[in-house]
């Protein structure tokens, strides 16, 4: 069923990307949007005229990612944008994380994947700093504080079907597939207590 959706730029999202979000063509958002150019800037609301689709998910070759660490943000409500304002305050250049999935705040559609500049450019992570995970470890973040909520129904397919690419293309085990706390010296139990793991490795398994 289609409906608007307010689309809010990301840090380093670009129209191509966002068109890819959403399975609509360029054209139709600078058209709803009045858009006279191509060039967006980070935080402005663009109305998308259809239900968001599974993202566009940039692929670049490299031996460096060996694993995939699962956080949540231990938020109620957030988005890219909301988490690298985060981050700066912390010191850091811009978002931490390599991913970010969202659960229907900040404009942003439940189930929508955020491609950070991090992933975007290659760089190292942020995001875990036990067992060197920011330099070999591909970092998701999904919204959300699961130590007092359950992740919703459609983070969940995101996030089974983000790992699931990101494992076939760089060869990464299952067993290599970690949450923050899981990681030899972290000190967390993010993504959180009510993080349903058992569920989410047996539905990986069931998508191999």
């Amino acid at each position: 069923m289609n409906g608007n959706v307010v689309h809010i730029v990301a840090p380093g999202e670009t129209l191509w990307h966002i068109s890819k979000v959403y399975g609509v063509s360029m054209q139709s958002i600078m058209q709803a949007n009045d858009l006279r150019e191509t060039a967006l800037r980070k935080g402005q609301k663009l109305i998308i005229s259809v239900t968001p689709l599974r993202a566009a998910v940039p692929l670049f070759p490299s031996r460096k990612w060996q694993y995939i660490i699962v956080h949540h943000s231990a938020t109620d409500a957030g988005d890219a944008s909301y988490l690298n304002i985060l981050h700066k305050r912390r010191g850091w250049n811009e978002i931490g994380y390599d991913f970010v999935i969202d659960n229907g705040t900040k404009g942003k559609a439940d189930g929508a994947i955020e491609v950070s500049p991090r992933w975007i450019n290659q760089e190292d992570g942020a995001h875990c700093r036990a067992a060197d995970m920011n330099y070999k470890g591909i970092g998701i973040c999904l919204v959300g504080n699961f130590s007092q909520e359950r992740v919703s129904e459609k983070e969940m397919n995101a996030l089974v079907y983000l790992t699931n690419l990101l494992r076939k293309y760089y060869g990464i085990p299952l067993n290599r597939v970690l949450g923050h706390g899981q990681v030899p010296g972290a000190r967390t139990e993010c993504p959180g207590k009510l993080f349903p793991w058992t569920e989410f490795r047996k539905r990986l398994e069931n998508c191999s």
